[in-house]
């Protein structure tokens, strides 16, 4: 079990073993490099090219708590669909979609279509937090979003209270420490055949935390089944990847305290691995009677992170 992090006042009493939570001895074999952690993180779920889940997000802000149910597709590398259900499943009253740099989002209570760029500021306005679209898919995923940096740049560490700390050092000033763990089951086994799971990932720029994310409550997820044209007309829609039946984090928690904006995305049961993809899922055309507002102007992205298929 991971040791959970201390209050600041406690941390004294946790060095003295008062606050009851015993130092974590490290795996025999441990990864020889920040490179092989991260490595074993995306090997774990490289299986995962997309997911669909019925889930709900609480959005813990200024103005209260928010929480509403949530339709979720996120397909690697920043392909995403989300639609908001009204109360009591009520219908949709607003859909995101992203596909190949191109942003809509239709909003059904105020009759607007938004469209644009996949950059942060445009995903927040559904989210409420600023991060660009391959990082919010990666985090989805339960894989890890990694700044590009030079070789030589990062390190690893194992921490006593049960993960591995990696540390990078990315351009324009900017930071990210990441805490993996091996699964329960691989501490006996090879580095090199440990599946690894994200804990928390921060990013930072200036000294100023952009994100800070914290994946929690991992469970096996099912391989998505071919989706059957009840009229038996159309010929069945098949998986969007190979088969993965790989763990996915139930819970997903992104902050922005510079914003002092709080994300909670949980997945219910109905949480599957590479489904089949219906043609347009991630286009919106603009309904008639809505108005049309294109967001020419999003701030400039802080962060540059690795983006290319591994």
């Amino acid at each position: 079990m991971v040791c959970q992090r201390f209050p600041a006042f406690l941390a004294v009493l946790a060095l003295f073993g008062s606050a009851g939570c015993a130092a974590a001895a490290a795996p025999a074999s441990q990864v020889p490099h920040a490179r092989a952690a991260i490595d074993r993180v995306h090997a774990t779920q490289d299986c995962g090219l997309g997911i669909h889940a019925q889930a709900k997000i609480d959005r813990f802000a200024r103005g209260g708590r928010i929480r509403t149910d949530l339709l979720l597709f996120a397909l690697w590398p920043e392909r995403l669909r989300m639609d908001i259900l009204g109360p009591m499943n009520s219908g949709t009253v607003a859909t995101l979609t992203t596909d190949e740099g191109k942003f809509s989002l239709l909003d059904l209570r105020e009759k607007r279509f938004y469209v644009g760029s996949t950059s942060a500021c445009n995903i927040a306005r559904l989210t409420h937090v600023p991060v660009p679209g391959h990082v919010l898919v990666s985090l989805l995923r339960g894989d890890v979003p990694v700044l590009k940096h030079d070789e030589g740049a990062s390190s690893v560490v194992w921490s006593t209270r049960g993960y591995y700390v990696i540390k990078i050092a990315g351009a324009n000033d900017t930071e990210e420490e990441i805490h993996i763990a091996p699964f329960a089951n691989d501490f006996g086994k090879p580095w090199q055949q440990q599946r690894m799971r994200v804990i928390e990932v921060e990013v930072l720029q200036q000294g100023v935390v952009l994100y800070r994310a914290e994946l929690s409550d991992e469970k096996q997820a099912e391989m998505s089944k071919p989706r059957i044209d009840p009229d038996g007309i159309d010929p069945p829609e098949m998986p969007s990847g190979p088969f993965c039946a790989a763990s996915l984090p139930r819970k997903i928690h992104v902050e922005v305290p510079s914003r002092d904006e709080d994300v909670l995305f949980r997945y219910d049961d109905q949480v599957t691995w590479n489904p089949p993809i219906p043609q347009g899922l991630f286009f919106q055309s603009i309904p008639n009677g809505v108005g049309l507002y294109s967001l020419l102007k999003c701030d400039a992205e802080p962060v540059h992170f690795e983006t290319q298929p591994r």
